[in-house]
């Protein structure tokens, strides 16, 4: 017997098939009718047509008619900071680029001087709402990096802040320890690598606190040269790869993070068409975040081009204190649609199967037989309402591993 029947689902709809999902193909969404879904020890037992379930259940919830969808995978947030930067945002108001704030002092540095002396716990505890705030807005799979730290042992104590955290929330949690900034100096920076690759790397492994290493390619951060050593580090440590990169300029990073097969490769607002061409014949996903144009007025990542081309493109919402502020995972997929270039359904494939496979989590991000219940109902019989709605949470419930969070 069935532990649990969810029934009146006007609309059940996935991506189908593991991920990820390529070119134009992300637009193939699967979508049941008068659906019903049979959940036992927390994943899905049973799905199809109302009308075709034939088994008995302990308990039958009727969902009045709304529509049904994966739960959502945010790819990409450093949702663990202390402080603000709304002085920031006050001299980009008043026409300071954010590279020139960063130059000065401000930016990642700012975040870096509030966050690196906390402790653990209040690390968590501040990072806790924001978590919140992803799974009120649909996202069931969160990654969250470090970063802030700025040495071995305070980005040690941040990834140690997200496995605190992890146990403080039902959401899944996946912990990436991030290579941000670097000093200026040449010799520093040696330094600081070489202590990342004798110290640091090696120990986020033992302990296993992260399962990806993700670094910040651009001309104010790491060279392509750098990554490389960085990251073979990683992966010699049995760590996955990932990179911030083509964000501001093109400095190599993108083509270092398609030559190792890195897991994903993220912003990419300055990619060109050749790039998109390039990442298209690899097995790396691409990983747009709208909110960083909309909050700094870059311009988007091309992500029509990137589905065109025959890419993976997955989207997040890089929720962070700087440059995207996006504490809703829904609202990435919208902006998505409108800054981006996707449709509906190749925004809810990128936020979902696509998304999980940017992480190395084929279970997440789909409705199928033998998969974690992981579901939200929405507030609409339309589930194009998700993505359609600005200003307003679609999301009624969130259902993790089969159980309705109180969220």
């Amino acid at each position: 017997m069935t532990e649990l029947l969810l029934t009146g689902i006007s609309q059940l709809v996935t991506a189908p098939g593991p991920g990820p999902r390529r070119g134009l193909a992300m637009g193939t969404v699967s979508t049941l009718r008068d659906a019903a879904v049979g959940i036992d020890a927390g994943r899905i037992a049973w799905l199809g047509p109302r009308t075709e379930w034939s088994g008995q259940a302990k308990e039958t919830i009727d969902l009045g008619g709304c529509a049904v969808v994966p739960g959502l995978v945010d790819p990409h947030t450093h949702a663990v900071w202390a402080g603000d930067r709304l002085a920031d945002f006050e001299a980009r108001s008043s026409g300071a680029a954010y590279e020139e704030i960063l130059a000065a002092g401000g930016g990642i540095w700012h975040t870096i001087r509030q966050t690196a002396d906390k402790t653990c716990e209040e690390m968590a505890a501040l990072a806790l709402p924001r978590i919140v705030a992803l799974v009120q807005s649909g996202a069931t799979t969160i990654e969250v990096k470090s970063g802030y730290g700025y040495s071995p042992e305070a980005e040690l104590r941040m990834l140690e802040a997200i496995s605190l955290l992890a146990r403080r929330t039902q959401a899944r949690l996946v912990p990436t320890l991030l290579i941000h900034i670097c000093p200026g100096e040449q010799s520093e920076r040696e330094e600081y690598r070489d202590d990342i690759c004798r110290e640091l790397i090696p120990e986020t492994a033992r302990r296993g606190l992260a399962v990806a290493v993700d670094i910040f390619v651009e001309h104010h951060a790491w060279s392509a040269e750098d990554a490389a050593i960085i990251l073979a580090c990683a992966r010699s440590h049995g760590l996955n790869m990932k990179l911030h990169t083509e964000q501001f300029q093109r400095v190599g990073g993108l083509e270092l993070g398609l030559k190792l097969g890195a897991l994903s490769i993220d912003h990419l607002e300055v990619c060109s068409p050749e790039q998109c061409r390039e990442v298209a014949a690899s097995s790396t996903v691409a990983v747009i975040l709208p909110g960083v144009s909309l909050h700094l007025g870059l311009p988007a990542a091309p992500g029509r081009a990137l589905i065109d081309a025959g890419a993976a493109v997955a989207v997040g919402t890089d929720l962070n204190p700087g440059s995207s502020p996006v504490f809703s995972t829904a609202l990435a997929m919208a902006l998505a649609v409108r800054l981006n270039g996707l449709t509906p359904q190749e925004a809810l494939t990128a936020a979902t199967v696509n998304a999980a496979a940017a992480l190395g989590r084929p279970e997440a991000g789909r409705l199928e037989v033998g998969l974690p219940a992981d579901l939200l109902v929405l507030e609409s019989s339309d589930w194009r309402d998700l993505l359609y709605a600005l200003g307003k949470n679609m999301v009624k419930e969130v259902w993790i591993s089969g159980r309705r969070q109180n969220v």
